[in-house]
């Protein structure tokens, strides 16, 4: 799938990201080639490709960005999921047809004890080798940024003892172009089981650029011919979110798809709202049924979330180092033109 995110042109999304008017910047010039590799489960297929349009929408302002969607082939999908990755997405294969001047790599649903053991690993450590060369910056994602660094630079990543699971503010801790004029503190959705100590990531080279108090390292960077960029949390995810994905767990639970009832998602409902899913958890423990699921009670967020805050900064500034390094690469070119054409005369 290839689309052409412009400032005129709507996409039809229900993310919930900040309105275009609070993000727009003229920057004009060339158009820009992203390449999107959705590697998402499958209830979150085609949320997390519209929240990514949305999200690039707003941060590009007047440049139009050219988007090309992929999948791993390796990533186990369900019939519907498969039939709309091979019927809307290009093949991979297109990937390493043309230049791309950013890459978004996105998590996937782990399946085997370890990284190094899931059906795409082959596929996504080749992925890794590619970008490093052949694109200006390449963001990797919660799973796929573990991944990243374990290929790389052999940095194993560490079971948690709880689920990181919330929004949670983010202090920046390093002068980059990525976090410049970013909000404080940064408001990041992460929703994970594993977690690379800042300990590891500075003895390896890697530059942590933004971290929590509660949740530990969010943001680090390496240089390559690519800029490297890792995020541990989800700064692209909108306001429901990390409510499916609890909903999706409770319905697990009751289900008995999986043993534990889980943790209510950290500064996220309001005071209210946690008080009756604490009271529908007691319950839920002793009534074990799917059923029980259709009995949830209404749910309220925090009015402080910031949902789509964190991404906005984040995206704007990503699209404005790719743009700089493309006008750079163009005049560069332009130049080159030019000393031949005097050459000749």
């Amino acid at each position: 799938m290839t689309i052409l995110v412009d400032r005129d042109h709507v996409i039809s999304s229900p993310a919930l990201v900040p309105a275009e008017g609070d993000l727009a910047r003229d920057h004009g010039g060339a158009e820009l080639t992203v390449g999107l590799i959705n590697n998402m489960p499958d209830p979150a297929l085609k949320a997390t490709e519209r929240q990514f349009m949305k999200l690039l929408q707003a941060a590009a302002g007047s440049r139009r960005i050219r988007l090309h969607c992929f999948s791993l082939p390796s990533v186990k999908r369900s019939a519907e999921a498969k039939w709309h990755v091979e019927s809307e997405y290009s093949d991979l294969t297109e990937l390493r047809r043309q230049k791309f001047d950013g890459l978004i790599v996105t998590g996937a649903e782990p399946v085997a004890p370890e990284l190094g053991q899931e059906p795409y690993w082959r596929d996504l450590t080749d992925l890794i080798d590619w970008a490093k060369v052949n694109t200006r910056s390449t963001i990797w994602s919660c799973l796929a940024a573990h991944a990243a660094v374990l290929h790389l630079d052999r940095v194993e990543r560490r079971r948690l003892p709880t689920k990181c699971h919330g929004i949670f503010d983010c202090e920046v801790v390093a002068t980059d172009f990525l976090t410049r004029a970013a909000p404080a503190p940064l408001k990041v959705s992460h929703s994970r089981l594993n977690e690379i100590a800042e300990s590891d990531l500075a003895q390896a080279g890697y530059q942590v650029l933004t971290r929590s108090a509660k949740a530990g390292v969010d943001i680090f960077a390496r240089q390559y011919a690519s800029r490297f960029v890792f995020f541990q949390g989800h700064p692209e995810y909108d306001a429901l979110s990390l409510q499916r994905e609890y909903l999706r767990d409770i319905g697990r639970y009751l289900a008995r798809e999986r043993e534990n009832y889980p943790h209510l998602p950290v500064s996220y409902f309001d005071a209210a709202t946690e008080e009756k899913l604490a009271r529908f958890e007691r319950r839920a423990k002793h009534e074990r049924h799917p059923a029980l699921a259709n009995e949830l009670p209404g749910l309220f967020l925090r009015a402080d979330i910031a949902a789509g805050s964190a991404a906005a900064a984040l995206f704007r500034n990503w699209l404005q180092y790719l743009a700089a390094e493309a006008d750079a690469s163009a005049l560069a070119r332009s130049e080159q033109r030019g000393r031949v054409r005097i050459n000749q005369v």
